[in-house]
């Protein structure tokens, strides 16, 4: 089940980085929502590597094939499978991993837990295995668009020590202070996300940014960074209050994916330094400012739009920390499976930053999340 993650909604991933294709199973799909190749295409294309200079120039199209559980535009409540085949792939590229793990790669892990290891990039461990959360998470997305109005916006916020200001729109501000225009959580669109590959809504960040990894691509190095997302218009009642708590449910699948390092919700940890009386989210009657239509709104959003482990009907917003890519051009000393010292200079084609193709993925997730508990709370 390691490959299978959600309750309601159950997607399955398969396939490995270099192997003959990559996919996703969707159990729990409900019926009759409209849904096509093409819908699912959009969000693989913001994925698929070779979009720019600053990604990988593997070359795929990620063109992505719907094999059951759509007839006519429409799902059946029948297990969506989707494939993704693999062209463009150069598993000898890794040969070197046969004798030397990696360092920070899951070649010795998964040789520990295993015995053996997928030869061709990191097999299961390859951020290649994101093709099949952002299919599925396309179609989850989706079925909240269409039943709930549901809008799920991510966007890189930092990279390196280059970082944008975030202003939650109904919280305290939070981010950099020194960023000259601060990113609005309520009014960001994919739009504007994509008007530059970095996917930074700052267009002066934005250039920082891209100068910050071209620099250390050329120096043969890798460097991380931060993807901010908000999910807009979630219902007030989704979750569970104890172990299957709603930002419980996305930390889980924000740290599962590849190079992700740390997960913070609303505040985060800056809240750590906060006083109570500065941290709480009073009540207000409808009309507040988050969400300006339910019954009872809160005044601020430090709490992330989740309270007691369910949805509060305000944005939920949180942040994840991705690490530099762990595959570099440098030379690197480390030891082989032997215990000899020796130098390693990795091949393969990889990001030297991960976060603007993990914009996507992240927002997959969250969807995945969020369909999971809306059939949880009882849609049918």
């Amino acid at each position: 089940m390691s490959s299978t993650f959600g309750n309601y909604l159950r997607v399955t991933t398969f396939g490995e980085s270099h192997g003959g294709a990559v996919g996703a199973v969707i159990d729990g799909f409900p019926a009759n929502i409209p849904l096509t190749a093409g819908v699912i295409q959009i969000q693989l294309d913001r994925r698929r590597p070779g979009q720019s200079s600053i990604t990988t120039q593997r070359d795929e199209a990620d063109t992505v094939e719907i094999l059951s559980g759509v007839e006519n535009g429409r799902s059946l409540g029948t297990p969506i499978a989707l494939v993704v085949k693999n062209k463009d792939q150069r598993p000898n590229d890794y040969a070197i991993t046969n004798t030397i793990p990696r360092p920070s790669h899951a070649d010795y892990t998964y040789m520990i837990k295993y015995g053996v290891t997928a030869k061709s990039g990191g097999g299961r461990a390859s951020a290649r295995e994101t093709v099949g959360r952002v299919a599925a998470g396309a179609a989850a997305e989706i079925f909240l668009r269409e039943k709930f109005g549901v809008e799920i916006v991510a966007f890189v916020s930092s990279t390196g020590d280059v970082s944008v200001g975030v202003d939650s729109g109904c919280s305290v501000n939070s981010g950099d202070s020194s960023s000259k225009n601060r990113i609005d959580i309520n009014t960001i669109t994919r739009d504007i996300v994509d008007r530059n590959p970095i996917r930074c809504p700052d267009p002066q960040a934005a250039e920082s940014m891209e100068k910050l990894i071209k620099r250390v691509r050329d120096d043969g190095d890798s460097i991380g960074g931060v993807i901010t997302c908000v999910c807009r218009n979630v219902p007030a009642g989704w979750g569970e209050p104890v172990f299957q708590k709603l930002e419980a449910m996305l930390a889980q699948a924000m740290m599962s994916i590849p190079a992700a390092k740390g997960f913070e919700i609303g505040s985060g940890f800056a809240g750590a330094a906060m006083r109570g009386s500065e941290h709480n989210d009073p009540f207000t009657r409808g009309g507040g400012q988050c969400p300006p239509a339910a019954p009872l709104a809160t005044k601020t959003n430090n709490s992330g739009g989740i309270q007691g482990g369910i949805s509060n009907g305000a944005p939920i917003y949180f942040r994840v920390a991705f690490k530099p890519t762990a595959t570099i051009g440098k030379e690197q000393i480390t030891t082989d499976y032997q215990g000899n010292e020796t130098v390693l200079k990795s091949a393969g084609r990889h990001d030297p930053c991960v976060t603007p193709r993990a914009v996507p993925v992240v927002e997959s997730m969250a969807a995945i999340v969020l369909a999971d508990m809306a059939l949880r709370a009882g849609y049918n």
